[in-house]
């Protein structure tokens, strides 16, 4: 999962009656499949696909990956995203089924609504007193809105934290009266003929009206797997940020699963189901489908989004071939969508696309190059060639890659074609060469 190869994906590239465009947002071609995940999404921002799944089939450089994080994309920042790869379940620290458990709560966003007391106001003079020996400090904060002035005196905790935010006369300032957070919301117009004071970047605010005391309802969203970290009792918030949540036992996930249901009666929170994109899914073995099979049942379930290039695959931990490498019993819950291989037009447009994300210039006659290189081989071959192609281009002062410059990578680089080729040219001079591989490979498969 290089991120760097999809770096150029905005969004799914449809318009409002979500029918794909030819080339927008970074994705060109795979209309059908673009306009089912696009489908599909409006079911996931209105609430009523959570606990389905969805299978993309395709060849290898298809796009899958590149639809899925043009799903990511078009959620925008509040509706969880997980992606994780088939075989990160396998890990030492921890059950198949605990990683997969913590992959789906991460995918459910939980968004939490509060209420709370805030301060806000310009700040017309602030007094800090010092005892002698500087261990205490007292003060006073005189703010004003535009229609009254209140003085407030500051404790230490206070005063460092007004400090901290570099809070001087003039700045319009909000404090959080239950956790003693101050923001700085920018300086008053007032002082706006304050030219000593002000850099380039200051921003200027009104002075807020009305009472200097608000009520103000905040929303905060966090993923059920957060809330099952924070309160597991190993190192709890921490836990976070090390990355080492270790197993979390199921009661713990019940009482919380119940918590929130009785959040959500009370009004005071809402389940955001997200989506969780497993890639490679034809690595998880006959434990992690069955698994699958009973989450996708659950009421807390994200809509899981898989991804496979297998044809007719053997099932891991079984001897039974499937479509996919996916049990049938799974296969009967997933609504499936192929993506084909690109047209010669397609991939000239996604070549132009990464030249564009990647700074590289091609002339005229190496795009063509290029383009027919990527059918001939494969298309990531071909992207992997552009920036290999620009460093012999600069060696040679330019800074427009031409169609030798490719020549060149490709006769130093191979594809698996011409890698296959090689090997049967060098016969035996390898090490640990298996003889007569193909026979042992027959009598495997009837094993």
């Amino acid at each position: 999962m290089d991120p760097g190869a999809h770096s150029h994906i905005r969004g799914l590239g449809l318009d409002d009656r979500l029918e794909p465009r030819a080339n927008s947002q970074g994705m060109v071609g795979q209309a059908k499949a673009r306009k089912a995940a696009g489908m599909i999404l409006k079911m996931v921002q209105e609430g009523r696909i959570a606990g389905r799944a969805m299978l993309f089939a395709g060849p290898p450089s298809t796009g899958k990956t590149a639809i899925a994080l043009g799903m990511a994309q078009t959620l925008g920042p509040d509706v969880p995203f997980t992606m994780i790869a088939a075989s990160e379940v396998f890990s030492l620290s921890m059950s198949k089924t605990e990683a997969l458990t913590q992959a789906f709560r991460r995918s459910i966003g939980v968004r939490i609504k509060e209420e709370t007391e805030i301060i806000e106001g310009e700040v017309v003079e602030m007094q800090i007193d010092r005892s002698l020996t500087g261990a205490t400090k007292t003060g006073k904060l005189t703010i004003k809105t535009t229609d009254m002035e209140t003085i407030y005196d500051l404790g230490t905790k206070m005063i460092d934290a007004l400090a901290k935010e570099k809070v001087t006369a003039g700045d319009v300032i909000s404090i959080d009266k239950t956790s003693g957070k101050v923001s700085k919301l920018g300086r008053s117009f007032a002082r706006s003929r304050d030219y000593d004071a002000m850099g380039a970047d200051t921003k200027f605010v009104q002075c807020p009206e009305g009472e200097i005391q608000k009520r103000r309802e905040v929303v905060h969203t966090v993923s059920l797997h957060e809330i099952d970290v924070i309160n597991s009792r190993t190192q709890g918030f921490l836990a976070l940020f090390a990355g080492d949540t270790g197993e979390i036992k199921p009661e713990l996930r019940n009482q919380i699963n119940q918590k929130v249901a009785e959040w959500r009666e009370e009004g005071k929170a809402e389940i955001i189901p997200g989506v969780l994109f497993i890639d490679e899914v034809h690595m998880l073995d006959i434990e992690c489908f069955s698994f699958l099979n009973r989450a996708l049942e659950n009421e807390l379930s994200p809509l899981v989004i898989m991804a496979s290039n297998r044809g007719m695959a053997r099932i891991r931990g079984t001897k039974v071939n499937s479509p996919h490498g996916l049990p049938v019993d799974l296969l009967d819950r997933v609504l499936i969508v192929s993506t084909r291989p690109y047209d010669s037009e397609d991939v000239q447009e996604i070549i132009k696309i990464r030249c564009e994300e990647e700074d590289v210039t091609l002339n005229e006659a190496a795009l063509q190059v290029l383009t027919q290189m990527a059918l001939e081989t494969t298309l990531r071959y071909a992207l992997n060639i552009i920036s290999t192609a620009q460093v012999l281009a600069r060696k040679r002062k330019s800074d427009k890659v031409e169609t030798d410059d490719l020549k060149r990578s490709y006769s130093y680089f191979m594809d698996e074609k011409r890698s296959v080729q090689w090997l049967k040219e060098q016969q035996g001079a390898l090490m640990f060469e298996e003889i007569g591989a193909e026979g042992d490979n027959d009598t495997m498969d009837q094993s």
